[in-house]
């Protein structure tokens, strides 16, 4: 297949309309029309159901649309890598989500400073759920993310240390007091439910807490005494900072922080990166 009859295809199957697909790729419905009907022919199988009312995706549209999509999002970061390392070689970007401890982070900047003075690092503080895609379409070189990673395969890892969790409370909370809590403890805190942070296809899950966006809006929710939540202990400062309480929660699963990279990356730059990060 060519890369533009994987355009037209995947344009079709998210707009289930071929006019409206036509107009997304600035061309007339009749070719378009006919490039999917080649495609069809080429694979062998019919990829939509077409009806005078509606456009659907069979089960094989719908094996390929995963896979196109996967194909050109390695497509793209291929071509916007390939740029960068052809007009600014001594340049990488580094993406991290907004709320991650900013101490860690500028200590890592530093470290690899001193190593390659050289190189000049580009952070991107991404918002929730963005960081991942950003490292997978060649947005950015390396990601500080948590496992488990939202899709496998195509990025590699090394993982920099293992996080405990702590639950953040109103000043002055009861709770406070105590040494530590559990994730049961936390479910039944009267009045005072917990966050809840979007899936990674942007919708939240079902329950009595608010709807959390990023993290200056859970702390402010806390302060208020409209919320709680688990976080890490690299937030700790920064929940304090605020006037909240962390009690430890005992049996939270710890948090694993982690380094990637594309598993095709070849750049030294990159792999320094990584050695600095896991030296810690």
């Amino acid at each position: 297949m060519e890369t533009r009859q994987m355009r037209y295809f995947v344009a079709v199957a998210e707009e289930l309309n071929f006019g409206r697909a036509a107009q997304r790729l600035a061309m007339a419905q009749p070719p378009l029309s006919r490039a999917i009907q080649q495609l069809e022919r080429h694979l062998g199988t019919r990829l939509f159901e077409r009806d005078k009312r509606a456009v659907s995706l069979t089960p094989a549209g719908t094996v390929l649309l995963h896979e196109v999509r996967t194909l050109l999002t390695g497509i793209e970061a291929a071509e916007r890598r390939t740029r960068q390392a052809g007009t600014d070689p001594d340049r990488i970007t580094l993406v991290a989500k907004a709320g991650i401890d900013r101490q860690r982070l500028a200590d890592l900047l530093a470290a690899f400073t001193r190593e390659r003075p050289d190189v000049k690092v580009e952070v991107v503080l991404a918002a929730m759920g963005e960081s991942e895609p950003m490292l997978r379409d060649g947005r950015a070189h390396l990601g500080l993310l948590t496992l488990p990673l939202e899709e496998a395969g195509g990025l590699d890892y090394e993982v920099i240390d293992i996080e405990n969790r702590v639950a953040i409370l109103p000043s002055g909370h009861p709770y406070g007091e105590r040494a530590a809590l559990s994730l049961a403890e936390m479910d039944r805190i009267p009045g005072l439910p917990q966050g809840r942070w979007p899936r990674p296809d942007g919708s939240y899950p079902d329950g009595p807490g608010p709807e959390i966006h990023n993290q200056l809006q859970l702390l402010q929710m806390v302060g208020l005494g409209l919320a709680t939540a688990v976080i890490t202990e690299s937030c700790v400062v920064t929940a304090t900072s605020h006037g909240l309480i962390t009690v430890p929660v005992a049996d939270a699963a710890p948090v694993t922080n982690v380094i990637a990279w594309p598993a095709q990356s070849r750049s030294t730059v990159v792999a320094d990166l990584v050695r600095t990060a896991v030296q810690g």
